[in-house]
């Protein structure tokens, strides 16, 4: 069976190669892709040659690297010892890569419920990162929330917030469309982080700050300007992956005095197997976005901008170097080349 794969050869150059069908171990299983999604931040890192793109090893800039962690398709081959999965099943997958046919271990793949799409499988390993994250603020029913960043994981936590029950949630984001979008899909005011008086209007909305933050632009000034309009005692998640270290924040007076807490929410800061409270392990967090997308709870379906063809992944890489506000894109490999 012929593969194809979507691989970053070099800085800002993206070429679609032929590839060997990898072979499968005793519990692991071979998946056709249908869909996979595209994590801008951390694509747009690999692709520049961005040193900083994980944060258990040390900075290296090694090509080819490639993108795709979230994606979802048909299971075509289980190795010996599968258990929890056979031929047939369609399932979301976590931590592949942008391919016609990937491996993975058989617990990285989950069921997917029949009336859920595969687009929206394809962004589930995606929404564990802000669930992960309002799950570590232990946010409680009421509480006010201040979501920073309205990518796609912004949008997402917009949404699992208000799941959780945070009143009010604030969106916060410069461009006047995401601001928007997240009004539709359950904010109750959107910000412009740049509007003069922006830390103060958050304070009358919320009655005197924000008890918590996702904080998901991964900038220094955004992650500043959240501290200005917390709540004593208030968590910010830092979800939002701060690649470069160079930016000063006033930890005395805006973390050490009012009793900030920061939480590092990088995805790899949670148990591997078993979940506790305020930290699940990977394969409940899945299944959860799973089961509250079946109940009809969240919405993917109007997140997913652009559909395109793998084929035509290079000039939407290029795209991606360019454009400042660049949408919710997925890759199609059920498309005839």
């Amino acid at each position: 069976m012929e593969n194809k794969s979507i691989l970053f050869t070099a800085p800002f150059v993206t070429e679609i190669v032929d590839s060997e069908v990898p072979a499968i171990g005793d519990n692991e299983v071979l998946v056709k892709l249908a869909r996979s999604s595209i994590s801008a931040g951390t694509e747009r890192a690999n692709l520049v040659g961005d040193a900083n793109t994980n944060s258990t090893k040390a900075p290296e800039v090694k090509f080819p690297r490639r993108g795709g962690y979230s994606s979802a398709g048909v299971v075509i081959a289980v190795g010996k010892d599968v258990t929890m999965h056979k031929v047939g099943d369609r399932v979301s997958c976590a931590w592949g890569h942008h391919s016609r046919i990937c491996k993975f271990h058989e617990t990285k793949v989950f069921p997917m419920p029949d009336n859920v799409s595969f687009g929206e499988a394809a962004l589930v390993n995606i929404a564990t990162f802000p669930l992960a994250a309002i799950r570590k603020c232990r946010l409680e029913i009421g509480e006010s929330t201040l979501i920073m960043g309205l990518g796609v994981l912004g949008l997402i936590a917009v949404q699992l917030s208000r799941i959780a029950g945070a009143a009010p949630i604030i969106a916060v984001d410069p461009v006047q469309s995401k601001r928007e979008r997240a009004l539709k899909l359950g904010a109750d005011y959107a910000l412009d982080p740049f509007e003069e008086g922006f830390a103060d209007k958050v304070k009358e909305l919320t009655g005197g700050g924000a008890k918590v933050c996702i904080e998901i632009t991964g900038n220094g000034k955004g992650l500043d300007m959240a501290l200005d309009c917390m709540a004593k005692f208030g968590r910010v998640a830092l979800l939002g992956c701060t690649r470069s270290s160079d930016f000063t924040i006033d930890y005395y007076r805006k973390v050490h005095g009012p009793g900030i807490s920061l939480i590092g929410a990088h995805i790899q800061a949670k148990p591997q197997n078993e979940s506790f409270s305020g930290w699940w392990c990977e394969r409940d967090e899945e299944i959860t976005v799973l089961r509250l997308l079946s109940l009809g709870r969240l919405d993917f379906k109007t997140l997913i901008e652009e559909v395109h063809p793998y084929t035509e992944a290079p000039k939407i890489y290029e795209r991606l170097t360019t454009e400042r506000s660049f949408p919710v894109v997925q890759f199609d490999w059920e498309c005839e080349e």
